[in-house]
């Protein structure tokens, strides 16, 4: 069941990992191809228990955990070591995103593993790092997100609102470090078995806080340069305008991305109002951000007449970055979406049809595919011990007998 299709299928990856970072890493390598392997404790990774649930299941389970196989195995018996081990010999990487320190009370030192297999690429992901003054402080992507800058900027404008800074909405600072991380584990076998690699393994050292701070753009050498701390600025981009969210005649949002010169003389145009394109207070970058409220307003009266439907229609035809802002319903209903593979109905055994995003990115000629949903805690225990392992029908009675695995 492990051997898959697309640019990673002949890679094996051992997951131990739980709640997001480490699994969504191992997601995106096992949509591609990657045998990955994930090992829960027997009640199942926390996350299974996540969001809404059909028929006593999570229904984001089915995404987070397709394509990967699930070993049922108590990491907390004496036992189960030797069984992570042998499992260890016959994998190219390891994904873990534990606290510092987890893994080698477990017996699963960076020494214990590499002796099982000394060219194993090792990719640690957590809160604060393995180094520094602050890596044995507990950590959750939101930790990484305020740390990193993200909240700050995601904040309301300043003296708008005493309202907390908003959450992006979904686990942004431990997706991110699942892709910093999957990024790495390639880099890291390339060089290990690329013509003329070096045949080592690594170690990678992803933290949540760093994988936020490396996505914010000129934030940190603006002030480091000119002492400038880049401020909130809500819906809108502090550096071009027009650029923002507009109500609809139907109140939906419509983001309209006119801040170039040409682009925003057709907006005008169809906003029939040619003479703002020349306005000395709109007519170049500098001086629309100079009066950005004043500039809203009007796009703000001229959108409240048409529905979001027809204002994306229109903008389009006139060659005017625009869309409507998505809720899952408009997502799961765009033709362009479902061209693309990107809203795909799949066959969950688990739960019925499902709705999955695609994979990304699109290999051309050699894509992934989504072979298998997320499955139930230890659907693979026997196969996996048995295959990879190497261990006996016998074996496995007695591993189940002592509460080592399950079922």
């Amino acid at each position: 069941m492990g051997q898959g299709k697309g640019p990673l299928a002949g890679i094996r990856v051992l997951e131990i990992g739980h709640f997001v970072a480490a699994p969504f890493c191992t997601r995106l390598l096992a949509d591609l191809g990657a045998d990955v392997i994930k090992i829960e404790p027997p009640g199942g990774d926390p996350i299974r228990q996540w969001g809404k649930q059909l028929q006593g299941r999570s229904v984001w389970w089915s995404l987070h955990g397709r394509n990967k196989r699930s070993v049922a195995l108590n990491l907390k018996h004496r036992r189960a070591l030797d069984v992570v081990l042998r499992i260890v010999r016959e994998c190219d990487a390891l994904v873990e995103n534990f606290r510092p320190g987890h893994l080698e009370a477990l017996g699963l030192s960076e020494e214990a593993l590499r002796n099982a297999r000394a060219d194993l690429v090792i990719a640690r992901i957590s809160g604060f790092g393995q180094e520094g003054p602050y890596k044995d402080r507990a950590a959750f992507g939101v930790i990484g997100e305020a740390m990193g800058g993200l909240r700050f900027l995601t904040n309301h404008p300043p003296a708008v609102t005493n309202l907390p800074p908003p959450r992006v909405g979904v686990s942004l600072g431990d997706s991110l470090s699942g892709v910093y991380a999957a990024f790495g584990v390639m880099a890291a076998l390339w060089q290990r078995d690329r013509r003329g690699g070096d045949s080592r393994g690594r170690t990678l050292d992803v933290a949540l806080t760093d994988a936020v701070l490396s996505m914010t753009e000129g934030m940190l050498p603006e002030y480091g340069a000119l002492g400038v701390v880049k401020q909130p600025t809500g819906s809108r981009i502090s550096t071009a305008a027009p650029s923002n969210a507009y109500a609809s005649a139907d109140a939906k949002w419509v983001l309209i991305a006119a801040n170039s010169d040409p682009l925003f003389a057709r907006l005008a145009q169809l906003m029939s109002q040619p003479e703002l394109a020349s306005d000395r207070r709109f007519n170049n970058n500098k001086v629309r951000v100079e009066n950005v409220e004043e500039l809203d307003s009007i796009i703000a009266a001229w959108t409240s007449r048409l529905a979001a439907g027809q204002l994306v229609q229109v903008l389009t035809e006139h060659d005017i970055p625009c869309c409507q802002a998505y809720s899952a319903a408009e997502i799961a209903a765009d033709p362009h979406f479902r061209s693309r593979g990107m809203v795909t109905e799949v066959d969950d055994p688990l739960l019925g049809r499902v709705l999955h995003p695609g994979i990304v990115p699109h290999v051309c000629d050699d894509a992934g595919r989504i072979r298998w949903c997320g499955p139930d805690v230890g659907a693979h225990t026997s196969e996996v011990l048995a295959e990879i392992a190497c261990l006996s029908n016998t074996e496995l009675d007695d591993l189940r007998n002592e509460g080592v695995i399950s079922p």
